[in-house]
């Protein structure tokens, strides 16, 4: 049994895990990580970069038919042959040599092997041929273990060979039919895609699509969907799970039913924990792991839980920023220094509460940060809601025929600033950072009448919500 020593061991390799490493490796400690799948985590081969591969191609199409020119350029369906080469292309074949190769350019050590806690700053690494490895860390420890997809105890739903995202990133061909349970982003998201490559889509959400958003871009999606031919299920959920052959059978709780050749659960996500030694740092196996803003699991002064796991952000660009933090933190804390945490500080993962911002790739897109109008009331703020719509707007118009679109900004009326905003419409994503700047920036509404922004663009919202603010 070997053992090695280092500054810092970090459990998991995905983007999370990668710049806790590399940040700290900065900060001048030696790091090791572990990992027993392919280096570069869920994002890279099961999760963001498949998933917006296969949403890419029927988006493309949808904007040249929306465009009089382009449209008459535009004909046939989707090469899903080509679309799936694509995927596997910007997958690299779930090879992860490139990102092994990052990780020995950038100085840290790669453990292959399933990585468990097995006392205070230290780690046990069981390789695939059984060999253990033990690793002590000086400083600290880092989960960043991620996520995975929770499956409901639904009778006969483990039976019948469910899909996850996992499976349905990675497909290979595309299914007549799918069933998708679950109106997350995940599901609005596979059921855009799927239906988009030609497979009949039925959505089971007993509650509606893209709950937790605003009511009216939720609305837009799922009409979208519809008209699509998507079949959306909701005030009613899965009772039962068949499968018999190719044919997968879904029994509602309304007694009637659906079927599909596959069928895909994106009913929520669970944490990594069950079995990666959380007991041994006093934490419950299968929890999602309390951190301060540091991401220093709360109790311990050297335990971190950094990304997904700690279901503060279940997103990739939020996970790699508290990476960020976090690695330094643990770099300035190794040399005896303080590190600031006031809100807005550099060791202050402050954006996870006021301003996280997320794409939902759908036809329409929604893009959204920090509060809606109910969260905002919850909160107990005073807000201004300003909403607009993106279709009278010239640049909105220019984009595409029949350009249609809102967008909200939430105004804590006290402060003046932006604590808000969400759009819905093509190609709004673009529309997002600005949003973002404004919240995290505190940027008063008096000042972005200064902001002036380029004619014709669809960023004239936020000409037309200065506007409506000073009324």
């Amino acid at each position: 049994m070997a053992t090695t020593e280092y500054d810092l061991i970090v459990i998991g390799a995905g983007p999370v895990g990668e710049n806790v490493a590399d940040r700290a490796h900065q900060g001048g400690l030696s790091v090791a990580i572990v990992e027993a799948e392919l280096v570069g985590g869920e994002c890279s081969y099961w999760a963001c970069m498949p998933s917006k591969t296969l949403l890419r191609a029927p988006a493309a199409r949808r904007a040249a038919r929306a465009v009089a020119g382009a449209a008459q350029a535009v004909a046939g369906d989707i090469d899903v042959d080509a679309l799936l080469a694509r995927r596997d292309g910007m997958v690299h074949d779930w090879d992860d040599s490139s990102q092994v190769e990052w990780l020995r350019g950038a100085g840290i050590d790669l453990i292959r092997g399933h990585g468990r806690i097995s006392g205070e700053r230290e780690v046990t690494v069981t390789a695939a041929d059984g060999a253990v490895t033990v690793l002590r860390a000086r400083h600290a420890v880092a989960l960043c273990t991620g996520s995975a997809a929770l499956l409901p105890e639904i009778p006969g739903l483990a039976d019948a060979a469910p899909w996850t995202s996992r499976e349905a990133t990675a497909v290979q061909s595309v299914p007549a039919s799918l069933v998708i349970l679950g109106g997350g982003v995940v599901g609005a998201e596979m059921a855009t895609a799927f239906s988009g490559m030609g497979a009949a889509v039925t959505v089971i959400a007993r509650s509606g699509l893209l709950g937790g958003m605003e009511p009216f871009a939720a609305e837009a999606v799922t009409d979208a969907l519809r008209d699509a031919g998507v079949t959306i299920r909701t005030g009613a959920e899965a009772a039962q799970v068949a499968r018999e052959g190719n044919t997968v059978t879904v029994t509602l709780d309304d007694g009637s039913v659906v079927t599909g050749e596959e069928i895909l659960v994106a009913t929520g996500r669970m944490p990594r924990t069950d079995d990666i030694g959380a007991e041994v740092a006093g934490l419950t196996p299968g929890d999602w792991p309390d951190v301060d803003d540091s991401l220093r699991v709360r109790g311990s002064d050297w335990l971190y839980a950094v990304g997904d796991v700690n279901h503060r952000a279940l997103l990739t660009h939020q996970g790699k920023y508290q990476a960020r933090i976090a690695g330094d933190a643990i770099a300035r804390r190794a040399a005896g220094d303080t590190t600031d945490s006031r809100d807005w500080g550099e060791g202050a993962a402050t954006a996870d509460h006021r301003a996280v911002p997320q794409v939902v790739f759908t036809d329409p897109e929604v893009a959204a940060v920090g509060h809606t109008a109910a969260s905002a009331s919850e909160a107990g703020l005073t807000v201004r809601i300003l909403d607009e719509d993106l279709s009278a707007i010239a640049g909105a118009a220019i984009h595409a025929d029949g350009y249609a679109g809102s967008a909200r900004a939430i105004v804590d009326a006290d402060r003046g600033v932006l604590v808000g905003a969400t759009f819905v419409g093509p190609d709004v994503a673009e529309l997002l950072h600005a949003a973002t700047i404004a919240i995290v920036g505190e940027v008063p509404m008096s000042r972005l009448w200064h902001a002036v922004p380029a004619y014709p663009t669809i960023s004239e919202v936020w000409l037309r919500w200065s506007g409506a603010y000073r009324g």
